[in-house]
């Protein structure tokens, strides 16, 4: 690709890096399982597509073409936040933050938004994990999805992933071609590597979870005790934990929409941060930021090289990131909550997205983009 000339190496760990904040900052997290590449469909993923009429991306014949010059979109990555709490017995792991990134057909820009984890859908039948089918938050899909009927005790995150992939599919319309699982671990060490992030906080944010120092805050009966953080309004520059803890707060003003625009907005201030620094350039702190993540990021393309993505994404810049907000609210039978539903506007906005008219609908919709 024009303007890039750094060798094939060097350039997939920068995508790699850039995937790493995409997929990190969703949950604030790390990948801790890797993921089967496909879907659980007994064909291949484009014959499955095509079949749905969804999109899909191509990869065009060539005795040896290079990285990503074949590769075209749209592509669609899904980045899951998983609350494990592996430490209480039989506890199954379930979806705590849920994102889309997709990149239309141009691979000029992306968007990135959210679904909100008590999402009402319909999750389709899972016979591997026992699960027939229903309609609840999405947030279950994951925990049904890794049920091992032979042995509940040791629940399969990666087959939990799989059927939250056909469910995010089947409720946005968007084939689903490459994602990542993560938990609440590791993202402070990334973040301390790339130097912290600044980022502009948009409403005062009182932690949850960390005091002042950083220390985790004691528990206590029916929640914690002890001086907490607080992130006041303005341009701030947040390094590993206060980032992670930041990106987590959704006991907001706004509840979880205020949560989710917080992470989106981290995300592209980590990619600002990549870019900027121009880590490709720069092979020797390449190195310590992927030295940081170790074997954590686990890539799962479909078949898809890290490589070929990182060339066919390469000049993507930070103000090509758009960050989309879909308000939602609740659903209930009289004081009952339920769950939450995309308003109107949202769920347009999917239909849009994916006939490729997202720039007019957002053009009409100016309230859905997400500043940073």
């Amino acid at each position: 690709m024009v303007g890039w000339t750094e060798p094939p190496r060097r350039r997939g760990l920068l995508a790699l890096v850039v995937f790493a904040a995409l997929a990190l900052v969703a949950a604030g997290a790390v990948v801790v399982t890797r993921l089967a590449s496909g879907p659980d469909t007994g064909r291949r993923p484009d014959a499955a597509a095509a079949s749905s009429g969804v999109p899909t991306a191509t990869l065009a014949p060539s005795p040896t073409p290079p990285p990503g010059v074949s590769l075209t979109g749209p592509l669609n990555f899904l980045i899951v936040g998983v609350d494990t709490r592996v430490s209480v017995p039989g506890w199954e792991p379930h979806a705590d933050a849920v994102m889309v990134a997709h990149v239309p057909s141009g691979l000029d820009r992306a968007y990135l938004f959210s679904l909100p984890r008590d999402l009402l859908v319909d999750i389709p039948a899972f016979p591997r994990a026992g699960y027939p089918g229903g309609k609840t938050k999405l947030t279950h899909a994951m925990s049904f999805g890794s049920r091992v009927p032979a042995n509940r005790k040791q629940p399969n995150t990666a087959q939990g992933y799989e059927l939250l992939r056909a469910t995010v599919s089947g409720y946005t319309g968007l084939r689903i071609d490459a994602g990542a699982v993560l938990t609440f671990n590791g993202f402070d060490k990334l973040v301390n590597t790339l130097g912290g992030v600044d980022i502009y906080v948009d409403q005062r944010v009182v932690s949850l979870h960390r005091r002042p120092d950083g220390k985790y805050r004691d528990p206590a009966p029916g929640g914690y005790t002890g001086p907490q953080m607080v992130y006041e309004p303005g341009e701030r520059h947040l390094n590993g934990w206060q980032a992670l803890d930041y990106a987590r707060q959704r006991y907001t003003a706004g509840g979880d929409y205020t949560r989710q625009r917080h992470q989106q907005q981290l995300v592209r201030a980590l990619v600002r941060k990549i870019l900027d620094e121009g880590l490709a350039r720069q092979p020797d702190r390449v190195d310590q930021v992927v030295a940081a993540l170790g074997d954590t990021l686990i890539w799962a393309g479909g078949g898809r090289r890290i490589v070929d993505v990182a060339y066919a994404l390469g000049g993507l810049q930070p103000d090509q990131f758009i960050l989309v907000g879909l308000p939602g609210d609740g659903v209930g039978k009289g004081s009952a909550y339920q769950g939450e539903q995309l308003k109107p506007v949202g769920r347009t906005f999917l239909t849009e997205l994916k006939a490729g008219r997202a720039d007019a609908y957002l053009a009409a919709h100016p309230e859905l983009r997400i500043k940073s």
